[in-house]
C-alpha cells in the first residue's frame, strides 16, 4: 500500500526486493510482500465494484507549489503528480493526452508512463514522443502552447502516471487548485511551501460541494507550509450548457498580497487597486509615437458631417469591426500590452487589446475620449473584489461615456450594434481605466425585446400540403448570429439550405422555394427575409373535415431540461419570438373548432397563444419571451412546468368543416 501510494510502478524494483527477501529467508515478510504486491492487481476489482459506471478514476493527485523569495525576486515551481486507473475497455480512447502551458507558466519537465496489467503484474511503458504546437484560442492569454502525447498500450486495468514541473514566471499568476473533477478522485493533496516573508491569502469557492477537506498550516524552518487533503471525491457530472466548471468545481485560489524585502513590506496584489496599478503600468505609455497621417485622414473622412459625438463613435467603431481582423497571437507581456495603433492600422489585424488600442487612438484623433477596459467573459465567474488577480479577466474592450450612458465597444466582434455589448460579457464587471484611478461597472444584460424574431406567415391549404409565404425580421443578437453564418455562406443554394434550417416550420418537409433579403449585414437596421415555401403532408383530411395544427413554429424547442439535472443551465442571451400565422379558409369550408387562447408565464418565461377569425382567415398569434440567460435548478423546474403546458397547447388543432 505504501508503494502504491507513492505511485511507483517499477516492476523491476519490486522483483529485486522480492529476491532479497528470499535470500534472507524471511518467510513472514515474504507473505506480507505477496499481499502488498498482489494489492496492485486487486485495484481493478476493488474500484470496479466501487465505481461500476465510470471508465477511469484518479488514484492520486498531488500538487506541491514552492514559492521562494531571494532579495525581492520570486522563484515559483509547481510539481504535479497524477496516477489514473482505467476500469474498462474504453481505456484506449483515453490514450491521447494534451497539456497547455505559456510563457509565464512554462512546462519545464515531463515524465509520463502507462502500466500494462498482465499476469497480475504491471509492466511500465514510458512515453518517449511529445509533440508541441501553438494553441491560439483565447482573447487575452494568447501565447499558450500545447504539448500532446499518447500513452502506449492502454487497456482495461492499465494505469498511467504523469509527473510535471512548471515554472511560474510572475507571482501574480498563481492558478486555482481544484478539489474534485469530472471523474472520481481517491486521494487529492495540495501543498504550498512559501517563504515566511510572503503574505498569502486563499479564496475558497464551492468547497461546500466537496467531501471534507482537511487543512493544516505549520512553520517549517524559514517557510510556512499550507496543506489541503481530501479523500474519495465523487465525480461531478458533465451536463450540456452548464456554466463554466469554475462555477461548479470546489477550488481555492491563492493570492500573494505582499512580501518583505529588506524588512520593508512591498505590495503585490492587495485588492483591486493593486491589480489595476499593474495593468495601468502596462498600458500608460502606448500610442505615444506620432500618428500615421493615413490614419488621421481616415478618421477625418469617417467622422465628416456627423451630427453628434455618438455618431462619430459609431462610424469609427463599425469601421474597426469591419476592417481590423481578429487574430490572437501573443507572447510574454504582449499578452497584456496592446500594440501601437499605427502598427494595427498598417497590418489590419490584431487581438482584443490591439483592436481596443486602434479604436482608442481613432477616438483621440477625433477629439473624443475612450477608456481601455478589462473584462472577463462569462466563463470566468469571479468579481474583481473576489479575485483581484489576472485570473479574473481574459478580454479587453473600450468604454465610451455619452450623455450619462456607458457604451461597451468590442471591436473584435462583427455586426455588433453600439448599444449592445458582446453577448459573452453580459452581466460581468468591467474594470475601466481612468488615468491612475479606475471605475468598476457592471455590463447590462440586454432585454429580451431587443433580441427578437418577428415572423408573419400566410398559409394556404392545398390538399394535404401547405403553400406559404413569410417575412421574418431579426434584431439584436439573433440577427448577429445569423450574419456570422451568412458571412461564410455566399452561394444561393447554400444560403437557401441555411434558411431551411433556421426558419423551419411545421415538419422536416418544410422547403423554401424562393427568398429575398433586406438590410443584409446592416449594423442598425433589422434584417428582413421574405420567402415562399411548401410543407408536404402537413394537413389531415378525414371525411368532410380538415385538421391543421397552426403552431408551425416550435419556439420552445431545446429549452426544457431533464428532471434530474444537477447544475444551472446557461444561454447566450434573452430573446423574444412573435409569430403571426394567418390561415386562409378554403372555399366551401367553415370553422368547426378553434382552440382556446392560452396565457402562461412567470418572470422567467411567458407564453401567449391567441386565435381569431378575420374575414375568410384564421389568425394564430404566438408570443414567447425568454427572460433569462442563466437558470438555476429550481428555476428550471418552474420553466419546465410552463413548457409542459405549452407543449399541450401546441398539440391543439383547428378543425374546418365542409359546408
Amino acid at each position: 500500500d505504501v508503494e502504491r501510494s507513492r505511485g511507483l510502478g517499477d516492476v523491476y524494483k519490486r522483483q529485486v526486493f522480492f529476491l532479497n527477501l528470499l535470500l534472507m529467508k524471511k518467510y513472514t515478510f515474504i507473505l506480507s510482500l505477496f499481499l502488498a504486491w498482489s494489492a496492485n492487481s486487486q485495484d481493478l476489482k476493488k474500484y470496479k465494484k466501487l465505481y461500476p459506471n465510470d471508465d477511469v478514476i484518479r488514484l492520486q493527485q498531488e500538487i506541491v507549489l514552492h514559492i521562494k523569495l531571494d532579495n525581492g525576486t520570486f522563484s515559483i515551481k509547481k510539481d504535479v503528480f497524477e496516477e489514473d486507473l482505467y476500469l474498462n475497455n474504453s481505456a484506449n480512447y483515453n490514450s491521447k493526452r494534451s497539456l497547455s502551458y505559456a510563457t509565464f507558466f512554462n512546462l519545464d519537465t515531463i515524465e509520463a508512463s502507462s502500466f500494462s496489467l498482465q499476469d497480475d503484474t504491471y509492466t511500465e511503458n514510458k512515453v518517449t514522443n511529445f509533440n508541441k504546437k501553438n494553441n491560439l484560442n483565447d482573447s487575452f492569454y494568447d501565447d499558450s502552447k500545447e504539448l500532446s502525447f499518447i500513452y502506449p498500450k492502454l487497456a482495461k486495468g492499465s494505469k498511467t502516471q504523469l509527473k510535471l514541473q512548471y515554472s511560474i514566471k510572475n507571482p501574480r499568476f498563481l492558478n486555482a487548485f481544484f478539489f474534485g473533477d469530472f471523474y472520481p478522485v481517491i486521494r487529492n493533496k495540495v501543498t504550498i511551501i512559501a517563504d515566511k516573508d510572503i503574505e498569502l491569502i486563499f479564496k475558497p469557492f464551492h468547497l461546500e460541494n466537496a467531501p471534507k477537506i482537511t487543512f493544516k498550516k505549520k512553520k517549517k524552518g524559514k517557510n510556512y507550509e499550507y496543506t489541503w487533503s481530501q479523500l474519495n471525491s465523487e465525480k461531478f457530472d458533465i451536463e450540456a450548457d452548464a456554466p463554466s466548471y469554475r462555477s461548479i468545481l470546489p477550488h481555492i485560489i491563492p493570492i500573494i498580497t505582499s512580501y518583505k524585502e529588506n524588512n520593508e513590506t512591498k505590495k503585490l496584489l492587495d485588492g483591486v487597486g493593486g491589480l489595476y496599478s499593474w495593468y495601468y503600468s502596462l498600458v500608460e505609455n502606448i500610442n505615444k509615437e506620432d500618428t500615421d497621417p493615413e490614419l488621421e485622414a481616415l478618421v477625418a473622412e469617417l467622422t465628416k458631417g456627423k451630427a453628434s459625438d455618438l455618431e462619430k463613435v459609431k462610424a469609427l467603431y463599425y469601421w474597426t469591426q469591419k476592417n481590423i481582423k481578429y487574430i490572437a497571437f501573443e507572447y510574454a507581456l504582449g499578452g497584456f500590452i496592446p500594440r501601437e495603433a499605427n502598427d494595427v492600422f498598417q497590418k489590419k489585424y490584431g487581438d482584443c487589446k490591439d483592436n481596443s488600442s486602434i479604436l482608442y487612438k481613432m477616438l483621440e484623433i477625433a477629439g473624443l475620449e475612450g477608456n481601455l477596459t478589462w473584462i472577463g467573459t462569462r466563463k470566468i465567474p469571479y468579481t474583481y473584489e473576489e479575485v483581484p488577480t489576472p485570473a479574473v479577466d481574459n478580454h479587453m474592450i473600450l468604454s465610451y461615456e455619452y450623455n450619462n450612458k456607458t457604451y461597451y465597444l468590442d471591436a473584435t466582434g462583427r455586426y455588433i450594434q453600439i448599444d449592445y455589448p458582446s453577448s459573452f460579457i453580459q452581466g460581468k464587471e468591467a474594470l475601466i481605466a481612468n488615468g491612475k484611478s479606475y471605475k468598476i461597472k457592471k455590463i447590462p444584460v440586454i432585454s429580451a425585446h431587443l433580441n427578437t424574431i418577428t415572423d408573419s406567415t400566410y398559409l394556404k391549404i392545398s390538399g394535404r400540403d401547405i403553400i406559404g409565404s413569410s417575412q421574418t425580421k431579426l434584431s439584436g443578437y439573433l440577427k448577429n448570429n445569423l450574419f456570422y453564418n451568412l458571412e461564410n455562406t455566399r452561394k444561393e443554394a447554400a444560403v437557401k439550405e441555411l434558411y431551411n434550417k433556421r426558419f423551419s416550420k411545421g415538419s422536416n418537409k418544410f422547403l423554401i422555394t424562393s427568398f429575398t433579403e433586406e438590410n443584409k449585414f446592416s449594423y442598425e437596421e433589422d434584417f428582413l427575409v421574405r420567402y415562399n415555401f411548401t410543407i408536404q403532408d402537413y394537413v389531415q383530411n378525414i371525411g368532410s373535415e380538415i385538421f391543421i395544427n397552426p403552431h408551425i413554429n416550435n419556439s420552445i424547442a431545446g429549452i426544457k431540461t431533464k428532471k434530474d439535472r444537477k447544475y444551472a443551465i446557461e444561454f447566450d442571451y434573452k430573446k423574444q419570438y412573435s409569430y403571426t400565422n394567418t390561415i386562409e379558409i378554403p372555399e366551401g369550408y367553415t370553422v368547426s373548432y378553434i382552440p382556446t387562447s392560452v396565457s402562461l408565464g412567470t418572470e422567467l418565461l411567458s407564453v401567449n397563444l391567441s386565435y381569431s377569425k378575420v374575414n375568410n382567415t384564421l389568425v394564430c398569434q404566438q408570443d414567447v419571451v425568454f427572460n433569462f440567460i442563466n437558470l438555476s435548478v429550481a428555476a428550471q423546474q418552474k420553466v419546465n412546468a410552463i413548457i409542459e403546458q405549452t407543449e399541450k397547447a401546441f398539440k391543439e388543432v383547428i378543425v374546418l368543416q365542409k359546408k
